[in-house]
């Protein structure tokens, strides 16, 4: 009897709560079905209406944009030229010139030209600004001019660029580029290994096992996995690179995401490669996705110390989804956890201020490791061990987004010789010279007091008396001049990100690797803990 009452009351309830989901999903199918069709009478009025001739397709991509700028940054819409970069990207191969070129607004920037490929044997350097594509000049072009340099192997493309102020030419022939995800590693000294892994492509775990085992078997016992700089990628890489030091079966992420089949814990499935061997991994400011993966799973894990700079904090992961005509869109579908349960975003999209960017996450919650050491999310990974000069701040960042430092080192190549790294040296007058210039190009920034002092004003201007608003006032031009000797104060930040973007014109990317094998804190600092056993096993106790 108490059965039937139980079934002849839960299944109301049942039905109540299917009736309310079903409501739930006909009311949000019902609005997006009358937003669209409003967007298509209004797109197709447009069109056919307006004083002047209109062109569907830029409204429409203008369109999109806008949309998904209310969102997060990684929600995307790609076309057909974008969904090919993107396999490119993760496949780690394409064919083309061999270089790292940055789009501006009217020009294309030779960031870097990669040892031996085409644009290096053509002779470009970093720093030359390419103004004429073939027929095609640049400032002319309303897409990413960059595309253009890409092409079939063995076809050829004339490049006109501007070099010091000096027009020239080259005739490069296009040849497949292979993107190495491991593009150096070697002995720091006869027991320390160092692997640098700059992106996780679908050759990340593969190329980081090989160079694993090459350096055991050239006596290696401890190990530096160098993860600075590395934007992420492709979440199983990640899964595979962590999966070498932990066991099969071990939890390394969680995602959540308000559609349940996206909702997945990620567990290691392979056989790893060592359990025993000392472990440091490096990060900074600019590791980010997959490399927090395996930087805060090892941590959680208790299997490696984190050596750095807190790393960028992007705990969104994305999925391409297919559309028509060849686009895609790459939509933000969950949060990944780290095996401890925390969340490293640090960037909340979803809750702006009242300019419209997101706010930094500040309630940070408390979590602990394996071995129960205490760690927190909402910020990055957070090393065990940070290193001062990979610290960034308002003016580093400035300094970089505007060229500074990229241009400085332009000048300072085409003024100086070195035969070989080991004969690189950035003496102290050579950062005066680069203050002088950094004064010179009168680019500005603005400090987070400046900020808060300018919004004091501006709130309370009508509550504040004549002479408050004049100290304020004064507090600024008091910070504006502290900016200036913010570039001593932080001197020794600046020459580490000179001197890395000086040595790669002369010696690329493996001679500023050969650089920091004796040169680089974060590696001195992990090669000295590496051995000191006993502070070793400390810190992950």
């Amino acid at each position: 009897m108490r059965k039937m009452r139980r079934k002849h009351i839960l299944i109301p309830i049942l039905a109540i709560g299917i009736l309310i989901g079903a409501s739930s999903f006909k009311s949000d199918f019902f609005e997006i079905a009358k937003q669209i069709e409003i967007f298509t009478t209004l797109f197709k009025e447009l069109n056919m209406n307006y004083v002047d001739e209109t062109n569907p397709a830029e409204l429409m991509d203008s369109a999109i944009k806008n949309m998904l700028g209310e969102l997060d940054p990684y929600t995307q819409f790609l076309n057909e030229q974008d969904v090919e970069a993107y396999r490119i990207n993760n496949a780690g191969e394409y064919s083309g010139i061999g270089a790292l070129v940055r789009s501006y607004e009217s020009k294309l920037l030779i960031v870097e030209t990669y040892e031996g490929y085409a644009a290096d044997k053509a002779g470009l350097k970093a720093g030359d600004e390419i103004i004429k594509i073939g027929d095609t000049k640049v400032s002319d072009f309303n897409d990413d001019a960059g595309e253009l340099l890409k092409g079939a192997n063995n076809t050829q493309v004339n490049v006109t660029f501007v070099r010091q102020g000096e027009t020239k030419t080259a005739t490069i022939t296009r040849e497949a580029v292979e993107v190495d995800a491991v593009p150096f590693y070697s002995m720091i000294d006869d027991k320390t290994g160092y692997i640098v892994l700059s992106r996780f492509n679908r050759k990340a775990s593969s190329q980081t096992k090989s160079a694993l085992q090459d350096l055991k078997g050239k006596g290696a016992e401890r190990l530096v996995l160098d993860l600075r700089g590395n934007p992420g990628g492709l979440l199983s890489e990640a899964i595979n690179v962590t999966n070498l030091f932990v066991p099969k079966g071990e939890l390394i992420v969680t995602t959540k995401s308000k559609v349940k089949k996206f909702n997945q814990e990620y567990r290691t499935k392979n056989k790893p490669e060592d359990l025993e061997i000392p472990l440091a991994v490096l990060i900074d400011g600019r590791s980010a996705s997959a490399s927090e993966i395996v930087s805060g799973g090892l941590q959680d894990l208790d299997r490696a110390i984190i050596i750095g700079a807190r790393s960028f904090g992007k705990g969104l992961v994305q999925r391409p989804l297919k559309l028509t005509y060849g686009t895609q869109l790459k939509v933000t579908i969950s949060r990944y956890y780290t095996p401890s349960g925390r969340c490293i975003q640090s960037l909340d999209y979803w809750n702006r201020d009242t300019e419209g960017n997101a706010v930094r996450n500040t309630n940070f919650k408390e979590f602990t490791t394996k071995n129960g050491r205490k760690v927190r999310d909402g910020g990055g990974v957070m090393p065990d061990v940070e290193i001062a000069s990979l610290q960034s701040n308002t003016l580093i960042d400035a300094l970089q987004q505007n060229n500074i430092i990229f241009d400085f080192a332009t000048d300072y190549y085409y003024d100086h010789s070195f035969d070989s790294v080991a004969d690189f040296s950035f003496p102290d007058s050579d950062y005066e010279a680069f203050k002088r210039y950094a004064q010179a190009q009168n680019f500005t920034f603005q400090t987070e007091t400046e900020t808060l002092l300018e919004q004091s004003i501006n709130t309370d201007e009508h509550l504040l008396g004549a002479e408050v608003q004049e100290k304020y006032k004064d507090l600024l031009l008091a910070v504006s001049r502290g900016k200036i000797s913010a570039l001593d104060n932080y001197q020794k930040e600046i020459k580490k990100k000179l001197e890395d973007e000086i040595i790669k014109r002369y010696f690329y990317r493996a001679g500023l690797y050969d650089h920091y094998l004796t040169h680089d804190d974060a590696i001195v600092s992990a090669k000295s803990l590496l051995k000191d056993t006993s502070k070793y096993h400390s810190i992950l106790k």
